[in-house]
């Protein structure tokens, strides 16, 4: 971290979070913040995720840019991949405040934003706007829900998919954030085949065709593991993000860990790897894998790609160690690999049953 973002960061952390979180994004958004420029890449660590090249495996996950207002800066933040949302078909302001929460003796935070947006027709107007395009620039994918008062939440993300699903390199389906009551319902076997159903169908009319993720939540048991295994290898989803926050507060002792919502950052890295190794085992390798949760290091970083990940996605690590983070991963993760004298194909999953 050098002077200018450890200053910069110092500047955030005094200010409420969601207020801090709020001016990154207009910092970023006006050039304000100093980035690379370009996603970090080497020979070694290009790689490729459902037909999407990346430079490097290394992504920003939803939740950062809820509205896509700072995709430049962001695809210039040496990323291989962003992604952008959550987003539903009208806007909505999301749960009071406040409903963000730094844990910072555990190097944590807790959320309970609920899907706050603009919605689906001004985040879809920024994709279609963006520069750089896939295959020229860095793919963007758009994480898309349901509105909290919806009638058919289901159809509510077909209905985010033909707004913009065109204008996204991937569309993730997000099942798993607990901050919408009942949306986790969705992830049993008969109510996700239906979602996915309605989803595909939507993808399939547009002509520009993304292709389709779905992002679990920690909180599984091996069944709801093994099921959400068996109905996205049925219907052909392109990949699975493992895993969204988690309810769970196990081992926690700062005081903000009493507040409700979703926990993510460096305690939920145990319980979202062993959840990704699950998938991996039950895929059978079949399906792409994401691993996203507890990201703080290279060696976060290696083990996750050991336990299955094809590419990975960081964001609550940033909060505590800024966006020099992305560039430090990724160039001690080639060195690793560099010097093991593995490729990243050799690397993924070959740790899987340390996590069994």
């Amino acid at each position: 971290m050098n002077l200018i973002e450890k200053l910069g960061m110092t500047a955030l952390h005094r200010l409420k979070p969601e207020r801090a979180h709020d001016l990154s994004i207009k910092a970023l958004a006006t050039g304000l913040v100093p980035l690379p420029g370009v996603p970090f890449g080497t020979e070694r660590l290009r790689t490729s995720i459902a037909g999407l090249s990346l430079a490097n495996p290394l992504g920003l996950a939803a939740g950062y840019d809820k509205n896509a207002r700072a995709l430049k800066a962001l695809m210039g933040a040496g990323f291989g991949f962003i992604e952008v949302g959550a987003a539903t078909p009208r806007p909505q302001p999301g749960n009071p405040k406040p409903r963000l929460f730094r844990l910072t003796t555990e190097s944590a935070i807790i959320n309970r934003f609920g899907f706050n947006n603009e919605g689906v027709a001004a985040i879809a107007e920024r994709l279609a706007a963006r520069a750089n395009r896939y295959p020229e620039g860095v793919p963007v994918g758009l994480n898309i829900g349901a509105n909290k008062d919806s009638a058919d939440r289901a159809g509510d993300f077909a209905e985010v998919v033909r707004q913009a699903g065109e204008y996204a390199d991937f569309v993730t389906v997000n099942v798993s954030s607990p901050n919408t009551e009942k949306l986790r319902d969705l992830q049993g076997p008969e109510a996700l085949a239906a979602l996915l159903d309605g989803v595909l169908a939507a993808r399939d009319r547009l002509k520009r065709r993304p292709p389709v993720f779905i992002k679990i939540a920690p909180d599984l048991d091996d069944a709801g593991i093994r099921d959400i295994a068996a109905v996205a290898l049925n219907a052909r989803i392109d990949a699975i993000i493992a895993t969204n926050t988690t309810l769970s507060r196990k081992g926690l002792t700062d005081l903000q860990a009493r507040e409700a919502g979703g926990m993510s950052g460096a305690p939920l890295f145990e319980r979202a790897t062993t959840v990704l190794a699950r998938l991996y085992h039950q895929t059978g390798g079949e399906i792409p894998l994401i691993g996203v949760g507890g990201i703080t290091s290279s060696d976060d970083a290696w083990q996750k790609l050991r336990a299955g990940a094809t590419a990975l996605q960081i964001y609550s690590a940033l909060i505590y160690q800024g966006f020099s983070l992305v560039g430090r991963i990724l160039k001690e993760l080639d060195d690793r690999l560099t010097e093991e004298k593995l490729t990243l194909p050799e690397l993924v999953g070959s740790g899987v049953n340390d996590w069994l």
